[in-house]
């Protein structure tokens, strides 16, 4: 399932352009443009980010998140406020009341993009410990170890992560983008068609037990792991 991003932002081209960018990298956006708005979406399922703007009609973003952090319920919801104003001053203000960063107008959607990941992974990391079996084929993040069957099956640590990262997000289409900021990390560069040389290795090194079936390739788009054919 998409993660939710709220986005609050009063200035409509702005918020649709937000918008937009987030779905294009498979997000789903929900969209407020005042102070009031903005709290009224505040609900269950309770969204797992929001882009929130400094100056609204209404209420101001620092009133918001104070409002949300008074919320039992939504206090640990991050934030990233959006704001024209570079001073160190509110910058320092907007993370007392409890925002998670702060992103300052005009900025690229690459940018906010890495923001956004980088929010999510800190506040809400997966758990790496538990292990993950999928049709026989078993990943121990603990022992390093994959087997099929209880039989070890031979893989380097790129492949390990990606596989890793494929079998905690099943049945959802990765662009060789976001896999490479997922797996790589956003601070490596590192080619597109890198993915495409560790993918091959990887479904090697699952051919032997016939698992290599289970990451698809899914043209123009991407890569999925599933176990539906």
């Amino acid at each position: 399932m998409a993660r939710k991003i709220l986005v609050v932002e009063d200035e409509a081209p702005i918020r649709e352009m937000l918008a937009f960018v987030l779905e294009q990298n498979g997000y789903q956006a929900i969209e407020a443009d005042d102070y009031h708005s903005a709290l009224e979406a505040i609900i269950e399922p309770y969204p797992d980010l929001i882009l929130l703007d400094w100056m609204l009609p209404g209420g101001s973003g620092i009133q918001v998140a104070k409002k949300i952090k008074q919320n039992e319920l939504a206090r640990n919801i991050p934030i990233i406020m959006l704001t024209a104003r570079g001073e160190e001053e509110d910058k320092v203000k907007g993370l007392e009341v409890g925002a998670d960063d702060y992103i300052t107008k005009p900025f690229s959607p690459k940018e906010l993009m890495a923001r956004i990941k980088a929010v999510i992974r800190r506040v809400s990391p997966t758990s790496l410990d538990d292990s993950i079996e999928v049709q026989g084929l078993r990943l121990d993040p603990v022992s390093h170890r994959v087997t099929s069957n209880e039989a070890d099956l031979d893989m380097g640590p790129t492949e390990f992560k990606l596989l890793h990262f494929f079998m905690t997000h099943p049945e959802r289409v990765y662009s060789r983008e976001q896999l490479l900021d997922q797996v790589w990390g956003t601070n490596v560069y590192v080619e597109d068609r890198t993915v495409d040389v560790h993918i091959r290795r990887l479904r090697k090194a699952l051919a032997a037990y016939e698992h290599d079936r289970l990451v698809q390739t899914v043209r123009g788009a991407g890569y999925r792991f599933s176990s539906k054919l």
